[in-house]
């Protein structure tokens, strides 16, 4: 049996490999001239970046982390989270309820009085379950930490209200934080949380690239690049793609790209189902790249919640992840802006971009103008999912028309899923083994 993989990002990619080892016959359809998607990595005047924001190396999936660490083998650098939040010209630690201590003495009062609170509101069973991603946060963190950090940091990164976000995505994903560790961080006793990520790692040169060319080199010959999808039909015994010049002939076809691009390729596509399409909603990204001369703090990445700041929602610092991604004597940022067609960002320029966020940065006290000798700026269309109030219908809709005409969806903008990178790999296991 042939199969075509429509994309060559990380789930495309992933999904060959395995497959591959069961001796099938696949071929992968990339529109780029390169593979990767959001796991591209650019060199540049000796610096190494990733260009779809900062990715690191973890998961609480054991067999997800065991492949990736041995498809890298020794190219992998072992770091220590060391994550901060930027809050009033303050460098908190991260996560924000486990840095309680150094906040401002009202706000810390503010954020321990109303998680108490909203505690006492649980467990008296007074909360109806939450009808929008808002009251989700307020009920688990209560309003202090909401206002002060939760509601402002996720309206900034999603570009969406919080309350016309779903609530249902973070079921699992972020548990209410022990109350213990709230209060020894509110009194100063050192707390960690989210410990699947305070050890990570991280590729020791390449970038996170080098991550996704490790997975592709046993099938590196079996991929197309150039080749923008325009068409899929079938013809009732097979699946023809074409890209309006040639064609492949598959047996079966499974789709990693975008739905947004899917769809447009599919011949008599009800209404109902292009709809639901237009109207799921997502974020483009900006990643702008800083290197400087000299040293840059120990921190692994810094979020950003405070609007007046500057538009970047999180900023990392890849040479603290390995030490082959800048040269010697010298260290690199990169920063990371969320927007939607239309926004401010949008309708800048490059360099306008790049200026705001070498003032910001400025600002923060992060570096000297005078630092900075390279930058850089990309793009990147599809980056987040964005789970709106009426994403459960609209994807209901798209899936179960793919599922009747016999398209697969893997991956993060095909089953338009808020996955990280493990999830990504996740999703390419789940399918080879359940296929």
């Amino acid at each position: 049996m042939k199969t075509a993989i429509l994309g060559g990002g990380l789930s495309g990619l992933t999904l060959a490999r395995l497959l591959a080892t069961r001796n099938e016959d696949v071929t992968i359809l990339e529109s780029g001239d390169r593979t990767g998607g959001l796991c591209q990595s650019v060199q540049k005047d000796g610096f190494t970046f990733d260009t779809g924001g900062s990715h690191i190396i973890f998961s609480r999936d054991q067999e997800v982390l065991s492949f990736m660490h041995e498809v890298l083998g020794c190219n992998r650098n072992e770091c220590e989270r060391n994550t901060k939040i930027f809050y009033k010209g303050l460098f908190i630690k991260y996560p924000f309820e486990n840095g309680l201590y150094a906040l401002p003495k009202e706000d810390l009062f503010f954020c321990i009085n109303e998680f108490v609170k909203a505690l006492i509101a649980s467990e008296k069973g007074e909360f109806k379950p939450p009808a929008n991603f808002r009251e989700w946060i307020y009920q688990t963190f209560g309003k202090g930490i909401a206002e002060c950090y939760m509601i402002p940091y996720n309206e900034k990164i999603w570009n969406y209200k919080t309350d016309l976000m779903s609530a249902h995505w973070m079921e699992g994903r972020v548990p209410r934080p022990p109350v213990e560790d709230v209060i020894r961080s509110a009194i100063g006793i050192e707390t960690e949380g989210y410990t699947h990520q305070s050890v990570f790692s991280y590729p020791l040169d390449g970038g996170i690239e080098s991550l996704v060319r490790a997975i592709y080199e046993p099938i590196k010959e079996r991929i197309i690049t150039g080749f923008r999808v325009t068409s899929v039909t079938w013809d009732g015994a097979k699946w023809v793609i074409s890209d309006g010049t040639r064609k492949i002939v598959a047996d079966r076809c499974i789709s990693t790209i975008p739905l947004q691009y899917l769809i447009p390729t599919l011949w008599d596509v009800p209404d109902d189902v292009r709809k639901a399409v237009d109207d799921l909603k997502y974020n483009s990204l900006v990643s702008v790249s800083i290197g400087i001369k000299g040293n840059v703090p120990p921190v692994s990445w810094m979020y950003i919640p405070d609007e007046k700041t500057g538009m970047e929602n999180r900023i990392s610092f890849p040479s603290n992840f390995s030490p082959g991604t800048a040269p010697a004597g010298c260290s690199s940022i990169l920063a990371e802006i969320t927007y939607n067609e239309g926004d401010t960002v949008s309708t800048m320029s490059d360099e306008e971009v790049i200026s705001h966020v070498t003032r910001s940065l400025t600002g923060m006290g992060l570096i000297s103008p005078g630092s900075v000798i390279s930058t850089g700026l990309y793009r990147h269309r599809f980056a987040y999912v964005v789970y709106d109030l009426d994403y459960q219908k609209n994807i209901a809709v798209v899936r179960e028309y793919c599922k009747k005409i016999g398209i697969s969806l893997v991956g993060r903008f095909s089953r338009f899923e808020y996955l990280n990178m493990d999830g990504c790999i996740r999703n390419a296991i789940d399918f080879v083994r359940g296929s």
